[in-house]
């Protein structure tokens, strides 16, 4: 079977795919992931072939940035983020950089499935124009169908001028839909059409063993700079019984969190797989990954959302009684310490992390989900 994927060119988009990807190399498929950059390489080291497909995420940004003529997104209230960031940037903007590479590609590749992510609206556009099936795959919660419902208006023109309709939604659920999210997290169901499970995060490699002193992990992500907010977090633990281990991302310098006492350790990068085994909870920004990644371990969360779809997470993670959060205006040491402190002492919330990491192990794993595909797709 010939796969053609289709992400956002950054990272926090195509390494969702890597997992599915990977698998359907190993089962003996031809996958191609275009997109506009491999971030880091790492669609070359899963075995799939990188062609590139537009330009960079940060040069959609630029092109947004001129158009209104000041910082995108400016004073919008968090629960409008989405609502502002999807159609402009991802539809209007991404959609319409990408597609006219990703047909080139596809006419030349004639893949049996298009497979993309959530937020790469090329995809289900490119799949029409080919004549090819369509696999959406989710990379988080899913986003409002209201957000959806205006990326059907911002693409609209682009699917006319290829002569197609759009089929609303902006066409993410013209076909089969892989969801990532245990039951008990996503709020919202597929609106039409089937659907299929995916486990977000790979199995825990050994049992929980929680160390003494509790360790608290905090991350704000792999490329986000605000070392203010570590700061804040790690006044707010200051003085209390825990260890503390910060990773700051690869391409940023640990020492930017300014000085650390003996219980701190700061890292730019760790294997979560390995330090989340010994942990008791984790202080985050809301990315979808580590919020997974923390709910595979059956860990309670404190989340500080910075951006992007942090904040519905964070809504998401609360509703669950999974954790707390702390909005921006709320955040100072004292809500740091209380929120922690409330997390790791009153066991509501240790049970339902566990509880929802009962639902991720039960979710199916790349494996079965890639003979799947070929079952269903292979010509």
């Amino acid at each position: 079977m010939k796969v053609l994927c289709v992400a956002v060119p950054a990272a926090g988009h195509v390494n969702p795919l890597l997992p599915l990807v990977g698998a359907l190399v190993a089962q003996g498929h031809d996958v191609r992931v275009a997109t506009g950059e491999d971030p880091g390489g790492v669609i070359a080291r899963s075995g799939a072939t990188f062609v590139r497909a537009g330009r960079t995420e940060m040069e959609w940004f630029e092109v947004l940035r001129s158009r209104v003529r000041g910082v995108p997104g400016d004073g919008l209230a968090p629960e409008r983020i989405n609502h502002y960031f999807v159609p402009r940037l991802f539809a209007d903007i991404g959609a319409a950089d990408m597609i006219d590479d990703v047909v080139e590609i596809g006419g030349s590749f004639a893949p049996d499935l298009v497979l993309f992510e959530a937020y790469a609206f090329a995809g289900p556009l490119a799949a029409r124009v080919l004549g090819v099936p369509v696999v959406h795959h989710l990379i988080s919660p899913m986003m409002p169908h209201e957000v959806c419902d205006l990326a059907n208006d911002a693409i609209s023109p682009l699917w006319r001028s290829f002569g197609h309709t759009p089929p609303g939604w902006a066409g993410v659920y013209e076909g089969l839909t892989i969801e990532v999210s245990p039951p008990s997290l996503e709020r919202q169901s597929v609106p039409t059409g089937e659907s299929i499970q995916l486990r977000p995060s790979p199995r825990p490699i050994r049992p929980a063993v929680p160390s003494a002193p509790p360790v608290v992990y905090v991350t704000l992500g792999t490329f986000f700079v605000n070392p203010a907010v570590f700061r804040t977090v790690l006044d707010g633990l200051d003085g209390e019984d825990l260890e503390i281990v910060v990773t700051v991302g690869a391409v940023n310098d640990p020492s930017s969190v300014g000085p650390v006492k003996p219980n701190v350790r700061v890292e730019r990068y760790l294997p979560q797989v390995e330090l989340l085994p010994r942990c008791s909870a984790v202080v985050h920004h809301g990315g979808s990954g580590t919020m997974f990644g923390a709910l595979t371990h059956g860990l309670p969360q404190v989340v500080v959302p910075q951006g992007a779809d942090n904040f519905l997470n964070a809504e998401l993670v609360g509703n669950c009684g999974a954790g707390l959060s702390i909005l921006p205006d709320s955040l100072d040491p004292a809500e740091v310490r209380r929120s922690v402190r409330a997390v790791l002492d009153e066991p509501s919330y240790a049970t339902s992390a566990k509880k929802l990491g009962a639902e991720v192990a039960s979710m199916a794993d790349a494996d079965r989900v890639a003979a799947d595909l070929a079952a269903r797709f292979s010509t």
